[in-house]
């Protein structure tokens, strides 16, 4: 028996993947949780041997939570289908990365190849990576295209934060930033967010 914890601050979506996970017989969640320091306690007082980590749970991300939690193997588990994030995620010591979009299956494999000490991506991540890396057009020279606040937008974007707290940080309008976001989008010819915060990754050294 599989022993799991679900730590996602949106009730429903707890409850609702919990009985997806419950419907397999060698899988058993133990605990639900909405917070990040919830989950490091159940963690330390239950000890499962999976949990399931959304990576924007509060108080602090789940990124930050896998660094602390070492007895149990985390899987990230993301609205955010890009890359970078997943990176993150297993850098700061995860085992695997899914999405929300992941079928039930899917689930189910990352959840028995993390048990048995593997390290799994989720498809929807992996055919992301491979349409970067046939479609990349873009080189670092235009970087020298954006402004200094262009500049400053995509280190908030680096570091993972959203549009919203990008504002309150600036003291700013969500509006502006989005604006910021499209014209950056427009200069750099990237399609999507999801292009831009894997741009951003790739050119570090040219963006510091």
């Amino acid at each position: 028996m599989i022993r799991i914890v679900i730590a996602d601050d949106h009730k429903l979506f707890r409850e609702t993947l919990s009985h997806v996970i419950n419907s397999q017989p060698h899988f058993q969640v133990i605990a639900q949780c909405q917070n990040s320091t919830e989950a490091i306690e159940i963690v330390r007082a239950e000890m499962p041997d999976i949990i399931l980590m959304d990576i924007n749970i509060p108080p602090f991300s789940g990124i930050e939570a896998a660094r602390k939690i070492t007895s149990s193997k985390v899987i990230g588990l993301s609205m955010h289908a890009h890359p970078a994030y997943a990176k993150k995620m297993i850098q700061a010591g995860a085992m695997g990365y899914i999405t929300k979009n992941s079928s039930k299956d899917e689930i189910f494999t990352a959840i028995n190849e993390v048990e048995k000490g593997n390290k799994y991506i989720c498809s929807e991540i992996k055919e992301m990576i491979s349409q970067d890396l046939l479609s990349e057009t873009i080189v670092a020279p235009h970087i020298g295209l954006l402004t200094k606040r262009e500049l400053q937008i995509t280190g908030f974007i680096k570091e993972g934060l959203s549009s919203k707290e990008i504002a309150c940080t600036l003291s700013i309008a969500i509006k502006t930033i989005e604006v910021h976001r499209h014209n950056i989008l427009k200069k750099l010819q990237l399609k999507n967010s999801s292009n831009l915060v894997n741009f951003i990754h790739n050119n570090a050294g040219f963006m510091a």
